[in-house]
């Protein structure tokens, strides 16, 4: 029987106890999780998180669980002590937070990313910025001969045994339109699961590997060159994150090879499903961006998805990215 057939004739199920073996499970975890109309609400917060007035700045809210506009906040200005701790603290509630019209340098752009600890250099870059003083600036610079390539749900970089903490990406050259952003909360995705599929995914691990991504563009003696410093890894499905302790799906269709036990078919079926989960507008929040904008994202919860819908037109960012921990 296939994924559709259980999907479509399967009723809901309730928190029994799954079947012995690993088929059973899957099949009764995925048809707990049938795609169903209905309302998908989920918590914005761990159940245990105090709110907290803003002080520093003010908050305008794009989704009820993901994204806000910070007003009042310039990056090219140094941050005080309280301003970082509320900055980080809508981090933590909003998952990616947005600033419009920043006129900054690049050095202005690292300096603010400085913040939250060490900026990590890309090793696949092929272009970084012009400027000597900011060699971690990632220059993303589509155009007619450079077509965007990152129209695909993903974490950054999660094939580092230490994958990202978050990224600010600034607006350089923009289409006259298309090219939005998207985000996805998979925290919330996370807690809108059925039970059965929350116990299934519980202590499963997976490969990450850049070598489906960056490495199709490579001759084999580069590929094999870079392999023992940049090896596959292996990370928890639901990772913990370090500060808010929710749980959150830590799967991605750009860097996910396999779940480690699983056999192929059965790998390949759950994370098919666990996919389509950065894929509901409930979990999203989408950026529209004009020159000088700037999006701040918790890489550790979200997954992103850049539309790849200007081509031919330019479309030129810079990206930081800021140094994470291993997740647990």
């Amino acid at each position: 029987m296939t994924v559709t057939d259980v999907l479509a004739t399967q009723p809901p199920t309730t928190a029994t106890p799954l079947d012995p073996t690993i088929e059973n499970a899957l099949a009764a975890a995925i048809a707990s999780n049938r795609l169903l109309a209905g309302p998908r609400i989920a918590a914005r917060t761990p159940p245990d998180w105090v709110d907290l007035a803003y002080s520093a700045f003010d908050l305008q809210p794009m989704a009820p669980t993901i994204g806000a506009v910070v007003v009042g906040i310039s990056m090219a200005d140094p941050l005080d002590s309280e301003t970082f701790a509320q900055l980080n603290r809508a981090l933590l509630e909003w998952k990616v937070l947005f600033f419009r019209n920043q006129d900054i340098a690049p050095s202005q752009h690292s300096a603010f990313a400085a913040n939250w600890g060490a900026l990590e250099s890309h090793p696949f870059a092929r272009v970084r910025s012009a400027q000597p003083d900011a060699p971690e600036v990632l220059r993303l610079e589509k155009g007619p001969d450079a077509a965007g390539r990152e129209n695909i749900w993903h974490s950054d970089v999660t094939w580092r045994a230490n994958p990202s903490l978050g990224s600010v990406l600034r607006a350089i050259e923009l289409p006259p339109l298309g090219g939005d952003t998207l985000w996805a909360d998979m925290a919330a995705a996370y807690d809108c699961l059925g039970v059965e599929m929350q116990q299934l995914l519980g202590g499963l691990v997976a490969v990450h590997d850049w070598i489906n991504t960056f490495g199709r563009g490579m001759d084999p003696a580069t590929r094999d060159a870079l392999r023992p410093e940049f090896p596959a890894v292996e990370h928890p499905v639901v990772r913990t994150h370090p500060e808010t302790g929710r749980k959150m799906l830590y799967v991605n269709a750009a860097f996910t090879q396999r779940i480690v036990g699983l056999s192929n078919d059965e790998s390949e079926r759950l994370l098919a499903f666990l996919y389509l989960q950065a894929g509901y507008p409930e979990y999203q929040c989408r950026f529209r961006w004009e020159l000088g904008d700037v999006a701040f994202w918790d890489n550790r919860s979200t997954q992103h998805y850049a539309s790849s819908d200007y081509h031919p037109q330019r479309r030129v960012m810079e990206r930081i990215t800021i140094v994470g921990d291993r997740p647990v």
